[in-house]
């Protein structure tokens, strides 16, 4: 009993500390972007219908759909947009036209993380950093460069991993939380009026009287709420129990006394506009909440890359990105990665970012709208979900879905109005990304039809060979091929080059599944050819840690004799060679090539023992 409250005590803190620290910094700068342009005047009406906005945002989005709702439409208990996009491509798999549409919308969504993968750490530690002129002006022009020397010294600590730094994440947060909680209590204790904004009936009284201008404020509005998708991004790591509980304890509650207190503190001095959340502070505790809030940040920035990472590996695991270096920070927890390709392509969009925009407020204009999109794909994608998959009734799935529909929508759509002024930089790099998954899963398309096309049938080859057998040594080759039933091309040259033929033989295919994990026991598939040859099928899912020579070591049960220190792996190492045709634009077709020869080899991505594989060359067009 003791034991199972400590877990979920632990559960709780590490939750606090790695799933909330995006969303738990965004009163840094999203108060004050409301007023951005001085198209709202401080009035009281006007504060009490913002914080209602801000306080039913909160309520609406984060604790309803994704805390309640969406948490529970989990994939074997994995949570985020890629396991959502499993689970809905698996529920409509017999409506194989829908199906595409909501791979493409999905992957879509996929591209749109990643772009927020970039605006989030530039923002969140700009605004950060930016406290320092509060504490004196002359700090205006070093903001910039301090704020630079922070992402670099974070992006540069990737390759050492988090094992050690994580342990503090929790606390570290934990003590995030109660400050901001306490910062908002002084301007509430002199203005409790503003409570009132807890009704509902000030944010709509703010709509009717302004309703223009309320379609444009929510778009800064929807700024309290992005990170929300890391609730349900996490919860295969944590659970729903301790999310739940995290931020219904604590984050919740601290968020709304933060952004209540900025309201009653702009009541009282209008001029606080100007940065509410530091100026908030007494002005002895203002560095010290700028160093906090700078650690906070980075905390929201590491959660946030850490997700790319493994974002990136399921993206590989699912077949829209070529295999990429993966390296593992940790000996004892697999989820701990880092891919050194990606960390640079976030660096370098991270740096561009904040220099080309320069300030929080102008990053602000960048924010929002692939967060928002992201959201009203989740929302198409949970109604697909519970519709085929649960197969709850019609009305009920439109019930569950329609209103969360229109919600989302109608912050996207004011995001949209950001488009001109900075919306561009992360939908830019959305579809240039987008561009580029499309182009690897047609590419792998377009290449398994022409080595299909191509190759001879294994089971009329096999019989072909043994009529009249080479020579046969000792020893099991194990020929790596993509597709079942087929000759690889591995195994031709082997033939051709070296005229012998192993005592065993197995010709091995990897699939990947889309469900997170396939349990050890259900990983091997074998079928017996006969002559002492066997076609075997391994199956992963997109969150396991692909291990081959791990799973083929429960084929000995199938009747197949596998010694480790007498087996070679034989790979192919296709050569792409472009030409011109129908199936791919001709620049799409160079990309691809160019992606297959930069791909990872591919027995670093199975485990593949380095001293007993053998790879041998070939050239396909396409």
């Amino acid at each position: 009993m003791n034991s199972s409250k400590s877990s979920l005590a632990t559960l709780t803190l590490g939750a606090i500390g790695v799933v909330y620290g995006d969303i738990g910094t965004s009163p840094l700068y999203a108060f004050q972007q409301v007023f951005v342009g001085g198209h709202i005047a401080v009035t009281q009406a006007n504060i009490l219908g913002l914080l209602s906005l801000f306080f039913w945002t909160l309520a609406v989005i984060v604790s309803i759909k994704y805390v309640v709702l969406i948490m529970r439409a989990d994939n074997h208990g994995e949570g985020g947009l890629m396991a959502l996009l499993a689970l809905a491509s698996q529920s409509v798999k017999d409506l194989p036209k829908m199906r595409r549409t909501l791979m493409t919308l999905g992957v879509f969504g996929v591209a749109l993380f990643f772009g927020d993968g970039v605006i989030t750490p530039a923002i969140s530690v700009l605004s950060a950093v930016e406290g320092l002129e509060i504490v004196t002006s002359a700090a205006k022009p070093y903001v910039l460069p301090i704020a630079l020397a922070v992402l670099f010294g974070l992006f540069a600590a990737q390759r050492h991993g988090t094992a050690k730094l994580g342990k503090f994440f929790g606390p570290i947060m934990v003590l995030w939380f109660l400050t901001i909680a306490l910062t908002g209590i002084g301007p509430i204790w002199d203005n409790p009026s503003v409570l009132k904004a807890i009704s509902p009936y000030y944010g709509f009284l703010f709509a009717f009287d302004h309703p223009q201008l309320a379609f444009v404020t929510l778009g800064a509005v929807f700024l309290c709420v992005t990170g929300a998708e890391a609730l349900y991004a996490d919860m295969g790591h944590f659970g729903k129990t301790p999310i739940r509980l995290a931020w219904f304890s604590m984050v919740m509650p601290a968020l709304i006394m933060n952004y209540f207190g900025q309201g009653a503190l702009v009541l009282a001095n209008p001029k606080a506009i100007e940065n509410p959340f530091f100026i908030m502070l007494p002005q002895w505790a203002t560095m010290p909440m700028v160093v906090l809030a700078t650690a906070a940040t980075v905390i929201a920035s590491q959660a946030l890359i850490s997700g790319a990472f493994s974002a990136t590996k399921q993206t590989i695991q699912l077949g829209y990105l070529p295999r990429l270096s993966i390296i593992h920070t940790s000996e004892h927890d697999t989820g701990q990665i880092y891919v050194p390709a990606v960390n640079l392509a976030l660096l370098i969009g991270v740096v561009t970012a904040v220099v080309f925009f320069g300030s929080s407020s102008a990053l602000a204009a960048a924010y929002g709208i692939s967060v928002s999109l992201v959201m009203v794909i989740t929302t198409v994608l949970t109604f697909f979900v519970i519709r085929y998959g649960w197969g709850l009734p019609l009305p009920l799935c439109l019930l569950a879905t329609t209103f969360f529909f229109a919600v989302d929508f109608l912050f996207f759509a004011s995001n949209l109005l950001k488009v001109v002024d900075g919306g561009w930089f992360p939908l830019t790099m959305a579809a240039g990304l987008y561009v580029i998954l499309a182009t690897w899963k047609d590419g792998r398309q377009l290449l398994s039809s022409k080595m299909r096309d191509e190759a001879l049938d294994l089971a009329s080859f096999l019989d072909a060979v043994f009529y009249a057998p080479p020579k046969r040594v000792e020893g099991t080759a194990v020929f790596l091929t993509a597709s079942l039933g087929i000759v690889p091309n591995a195994m031709l040259h082997n033939l051709k080059h070296n005229k012998i033929l192993h005592k065993n033989n197995l010709f091995l295919t990897v699939e990947n599944q889309e469900v997170p994990r396939v349990p050890l026991q259900d990983q091997v598939l074998v079928t017996a050819l006969g002559h002492d040859c066997w076609q075997v099928v391994v199956k992963f899912g997109f969150m396991d840690e692909p291990d081959v020579p791990k799973a083929l070591a429960q084929i000995v049960e199938h009747g197949c004799p596998l010694d480790p220190m007498s087996t070679s792996y034989f790979l192919s190492r296709d050569i792409i060679v472009p030409t011109i045709g129908k199936e791919m634009a001709p620049w799409r077709e160079k990309i691809f090539a160019q992606m297959h020869r930069s791909a990872s080899a591919a027995a670093d991505f199975l485990r593949l023992p380095n001293n007993a594989v053998v790879e041998l060359g070939s050239k396909i067009e396409i």
